[in-house]
C-alpha cells in the first residue's frame, strides 16, 4: 500500500495544510461508506452536480477519519473537528487526480493504457491471465476507467509489480487529456471505436481523436490495422518516437492473421517477425477474437515469445462480472470474485462485503499465489484486512492459508486444504442470512462452491439493470434544481423490479425519501437494513403502532387518520413525529379537501406529538396535454392550500405535487420535492429516448416439435394448425403474470432477433410460440420484454398488462440484479 505524509500529499496537490504534516495516509476514500480503515485514510470531498462530499465530513469524523481534502468555501468552519487535518484545494477532483499522477511517477515499469468503445475490461483481464505467474500485474479493479476510477486504480501501484494495465474511458470531450496526465501510459491499446457514449460527440472521428489523446507520450500504440478509421487517425497524431504495433489480415501488419478456422473454438494462424505460430482461442465470436488479438499483441510487445503465447492462449477463460452478486441459499447473498486472488483485488472485494446489510459477513478465501511475500507476511496482511473490514467468519482453502490459521484471531474460522475437502464437509445449514464473498485463485475452482451456494437458477429470468435505473434517476435529477428533494416510489415490489435491491441502490444514490404502499413493506425494508426515511402511502390505523416502532412516516389524508395516529404517538411517547399530509386537489381518491383545511390547522397548530414533514397532492393527468388546463388548476389549488397551512403553522414544510410526468412537463411546479415513480423504471411522458428499460424478462426454449396440418395447440384447441408448423414451449405462463389476453397471436416473443407469435392459449406455467420460420432450438434464449419490448410498445407500459407480468412473476423466476 502507498504510504505518504500529509506534507507529501499537500505538495502533490498544491494545497494548503491545516493540521499535522506528519500524519501518514495509505487509503483514499471518496465514499463515506467505505471508511473501513480510518486511521490511515484520507477523504476527498468530491463535488458533483448532485452530490457534495463535504456534506459527509461530520459523518466520517465520527467514524474516525482525521484527514480530509476539501474546498475551503464549501467547508468554511473546521473548528468543530478539533484533531482533524484539512488540505484546502480549489477543486477536490483535480487534487485526487494530481495525487494519482504524483504516485504514478514513482514507478518505471511499463504502464499500459487501454481505451476504446468496447472490450477494455476483457483485454485487461485476458492480458493479465496470459501473463499470470510470469509478471506481477496491477490493473484497474472492475471497470474503474472514469475521472474518479482511474486515479483510484493508479493508487494501487506498488514496487512489487512488473506491469500496470489501466482502462481509460470517456463520455465527453476534454476528459482524456486529464486521464493521460494521470496515466502517461508507455504502451497504448485502442480496442475499437463504436457508438457508446456518442451523445456528446458529433462524429465517431471526433470521439476517436479524443481517445487517442491518451497516447500523447506513449512509446508504442497497439491497434487493428484493418480498422481504416483508427489507422487513419493514428497517423494524424505526432508519431515521432512512437512504434505502431498493428494486427490484422494485411501483410503490412506487425502481427498478421494468415488463416482462421472456427469449430468449437477459433484457430488462428499468425505470423510475427517472419515466424508462423497458431493461437487456439476457446471462443468463436468476433469480439473475443478481437480482444484476444489485442492481448496477444501486448504480450509480444512486452517480449513474450510466440511459443509462450501459443500455450497460454488456449487456456483463456471468460471474464465474468467482477464482484457479481447473486441470490444464495437460505437468504444469503453471494459475491462471486473467484477467478483471481491478490491483495489489491481482495481489498476492493472486502469493501463491498463490508457494505452488505447483513448481520454476518463471511469470506471464503483460497491460497494467494505470486504475492512476492513470505506466507507469514502475506497472511498477516490478509488477517489484518479481514479484521479491518469486519468479517465475521473466514473459510480458508489451501495448504498455505491453512498453515497460517493461527494468524486469524477473534473470528469464527474453518480451514481446508482443498476445495474437495470443503465440499465433502459442506452442509447447506452452515450458511443462512449472511453475505458470502468467494475470493479464490483459478486453480481452486471456486465455481464449484458457487454452484452449491447459489439458489436454484430458473430458466425464466427477470433481469433488473441497476445501471439503467441510475441512468433514469440522473435524467430526472437533471430536470430539477440541485436543491430539490426526491421521493422514490418502491411500492408494489418496485413496480415488479425487486424490492430491497432497488431500495438499497436508491439509498446508495442519496435519495431523500422512499415511499411504500403499506406498512409491512416498510418493515421489510427496515429489517433488510434500509435506514433512510420511508413514507407509507396507505397508512392503515391498525399498523400505526408498528410504524412508529420501525420509524416509518405515514401519509395522513383524513381527520380520522390524523386523530388515530396522534393517539398512537401519545402511546409511544414520541413528540414531533413526522407525518405527510395529503390534499385532494382533483384526483378525488384520498386527501383533505379545501373545507377541511381550517380544522386541520387548528388540530396541528399547538400539537406536540405530530409535525408535518411534507404536504403533497396527486396530479390526475399530468402525462396528457389535453388535460393541461386541469393540471394547472390542481397546481394552483395545491399552492394556495399548502401556503395557508404553512403560514399558520409557522415552520418549514416541504411541498410536492409532481410525479414522473409532472417533472418533465410542469417544471414551474417543482416546489421543494418531486416524486419519481414509473419514470424511474423507464417510462417517459416527454423524452423516452433519454430513459433505459430497467427490466428484461427472458426465458428458455425447453422443447421444440413439429406439428402436422389440422392439429391444434393448447387448451380449448384454440391454436389451429392449417399448415405444418414448428413450435417451441417456453416455461412461463399466466401464473407468472403472462396475461392470457396475449394468447393466439396477440403477444409475440423475441427469438434470435425475430418475433415469434404465441400460438394457442397461454397455460398456467407455460406458453407455446410459432418458430416455423426461425432457426431456434431447445436451450435457446428468448426475450419476452426488455430493451426492445415485443409484446407491447413502450406506451403500453402504463397499462395493465406489463404490471401484471412484472408483479406476477414470483414463484419460479430468478431475479438478477446487475450493478456496476
Amino acid at each position: 500500500m502507498p504510504n505518504y505524509t500529509l506534507k507529501d500529499i499537500t505538495l502533490a496537490v498544491s494545497g494548503k495544510l491545516v493540521g499535522n504534516p506528519d500524519a501518514t495516509v495509505s487509503h483514499l476514500i471518496i465514499d463515506s461508506r467505505s471508511a473501513a480503515s480510518p486511521n490511515d485514510s484520507i477523504f476527498f470531498a468530491i463535488q458533483g452536480i448532485h452530490h457534495d462530499g463535504h456534506k459527509f465530513i461530520s459523518e466520517l469524523y465520527q467514524k474516525g477519519i482525521r484527514s480530509f481534502v476539501v474546498v475551503q468555501k464549501a467547508l468554511p468552519d473546521i473548528s468543530k473537528f478539533a484533531d482533524a487535518s484539512f488540505i484546502f484545494v480549489d477543486n477536490t477532483l483535480d487534487a485526487l487526480q494530481s495525487l494519482a499522477a504524483f504516485h504514478r511517477r514513482r514507478f518505471s515499469y511499463p504502464v499500459v493504457g487501454v481505451t476504446g468503445s468496447n472490450g477494455k475490461t476483457v483485454v485487461k483481464e485476458w492480458a493479465t491471465q496470459l501473463m499470470h505467474g510470469e509478471k506481477k500485474v496491477v490493473r484497474s479493479p472492475r471497470s474503474y476507467n472514469s475521472q474518479v476510477g482511474v486515479p483510484l486504480s493508479v493508487w494501487l501501484m506498488s514496487p512489487e509489480n512488473d506491469v500496470a494495465i489501466f482502462e481509460a474511458g470517456i463520455s465527453k470531450p476534454s476528459e482524456m487529456h486529464r486521464l493521460e496526465h494521470i496515466l502517461t501510459p508507455d504502451i497504448g491499446i485502442i480496442t475499437n471505436i463504436g457508438a457508446a457514449h456518442q451523445e456528446n460527440f458529433s462524429t465517431l472521428r471526433e470521439k476517436l481523436q479524443e481517445k487517442l489523446e491518451l497516447f500523447e507520450h506513449s512509446k508504442v500504440i497497439i491497434y487493428q490495422l484493418d480498422n481504416s478509421l483508427i489507422n487513419e487517425e493514428v497517423h494524424n497524431i505526432p508519431l515521432k518516437g512512437k512504434q505502431l504495433f498493428t494486427w490484422g489480415t494485411s501483410k503490412d501488419a506487425s502481427l498478421t492473421i494468415l488463416g482462421k478456422e472456427v469449430d468449437k473454438h477459433t484457430k488462428l494462424t499468425l505470423c510475427y517477425a517472419q515466424e508462423t505460430f497458431t493461437a487456439e482461442i476457446p471462443f468463436t465470436d468476433d469480439a473475443s477474437v478481437e480482444n484476444a488479438m489485442h492481448s496477444i499483441s501486448l504480450l509480444l510487445v512486452l517480449g513474450f515469445t510466440p511459443e509462450f503465447i501459443e500455450e497460454r492462449v488456449k487456456k483463456l477463460i471468460p471474464v465474468a462480472m467482477r464482484l457479481e452478486q447473486k441470490e444464495g441459499i437460505n437468504s444469503c447473498t453471494i459475491i462471486n470474485d473467484s477467478y483471481n486472488s491478490d491483495i489489491s483485488s481482495l481489498t476492493i472485494a472486502l469493501n463491498l462485503l463490508n457494505n452488505q446489510k447483513f448481520s454476518k459477513r463471511t469470506l471464503i478465501l483460497s491460497d494467494i499465489f505470486q504475492s512476492g511475500k513470505s506466507n507469514q507476511e502475506l497472511y498477516s496482511e490478509v488477517a489484518r484486512l479481514v479484521k479491518e473490514k469486519h468479517v465475521d467468519k473466514i473459510i480458508g482453502i489451501g495448504t498455505a492459508i491453512s498453515a497460517n490459521e493461527s494468524l486469524f484471531t477473534g473470528i469464527e474460522k474453518r480451514f481446508f486444504t482443498s476445495t474437495d475437502d470443503f465440499l465433502h464437509s459442506y452442509h447447506k445449514e452452515d450458511f443462512a442470512n449472511e453475505a458470502i464473498l468467494l475470493k479464490g485463485s483459478r486453480s481452486f475452482q471456486f465455481e464449484r462452491i458457487s454452484r452449491q451456494l447459489e439458489r436454484q437458477i430458473h430458466q425464466t429470468v427477470l433481469e433488473i439493470n441497476l445501471n439503467a435505473l441510475v441512468n433514469n434517476l440522473n435524467y430526472f435529477r437533471s430536470l430539477v434544481k440541485p436543491t430539490t428533494k426526491f421521493v422514490a416510489m418502491v411500492k408494489a415490489f418496485s413496480y415488479g423490479s425487486g424490492f430491497y435491491e432497488i431500495a438499497s441502490m436508491l439509498q446508495y444514490q442519496r435519495i431523500d425519501y422512499l415511499a411504500v404502499a403499506f406498512a409491512d413493506e416498510g418493515v421489510e425494508l427496515r429489517e433488510a437494513g434500509i435506514t433512510m426515511p420511508i413514507i407509507v402511502l396507505n397508512a392503515e390505523p391498525g399498523s400505526f403502532d408498528l410504524m412508529i416502532s420501525y420509524n416509518l412516516e405515514p401519509e395522513i389524508y383524513s381527520r380520522t387518520a390524523l386523530t388515530r395516529f396522534r393517539d398512537a404517538a401519545v402511546r409511544a411517547g414520541v413528540t414531533s413525529y413526522p407525518i405527510h399530509v395529503k390534499l385532494d386537489t382533483g384526483m378525488h381518491r384520498l386527501g383533505f379537501i379545501e373545507e377541511d383545511i381550517d380544522e386541520l390547522i387548528s388540530f396541528l397548530k399547538d400539537d406536540e406529538q405530530l409535525r408535518i414533514s411534507s404536504i403533497f397532492s396527486h396530479l390526475a393527468a399530468s402525462d396528457e396535454a389535453i388535460h393541461d388546463d386541469f393540471t394547472n388548476q390542481q397546481i394552483a389549488l395545491f399552492s394556495r392550500l399548502s401556503s395557508r397551512i404553512i403560514d399558520k403553522l409557522g415552520y418549514h414544510i416541504n411541498r410536492h405535487i409532481l410525479n414522473s410526468a409532472g417533472i418533465e412537463r410542469f417544471p414551474s411546479a417543482e416546489f421543494d420535492m418531486v416524486r419519481l415513480g414509473i419514470g424511474l423504471y423507464g417510462v417517459s411522458a416527454a423524452n423516452q429516448a433519454k430513459l433505459e428499460m430497467v427490466s428484461t424478462l427472458r426465458s428458455t426454449i425447453v422443447q421444440t416439435k413439429d406439428i402436422p396440418p389440422h392439429e391444434s395447440v393448447g387448451y380449448g384447441r384454440k391454436g389451429k394448425v392449417e399448415t405444418p408448423k414448428r413450435i417451441a414451449t417456453i416455461p412461463i405462463g399466466y401464473a407468472d403474470g403472462l396475461n392470457r389476453r396475449l394468447s393466439n397471436g396477440v403477444g409475440k416473443i423475441m427469438v434470435k432477433g425475430e418475433l415469434a407469435p404465441i400460438i394457442g392459449n397461454i397455460c398456467m406455467d407455460t406458453c407455446m410460440i410459432d418458430i416455423t420460420d426461425i432457426d431456434a432450438h431447445e436451450g435457446d434464449e428468448v426475450t419476452i420484454f426488455g430493451e426492445n419490448p415485443t409484446i407491447m410498445d413502450i406506451a403500453s407500459w402504463i397499462g395493465t398488462i406489463p404490471y401484471e407480468i412484472l408483479t406476477g412473476i414470483s414463484r419460479r423466476v430468478k431475479r438478477i440484479y446487475i450493478q456496476e
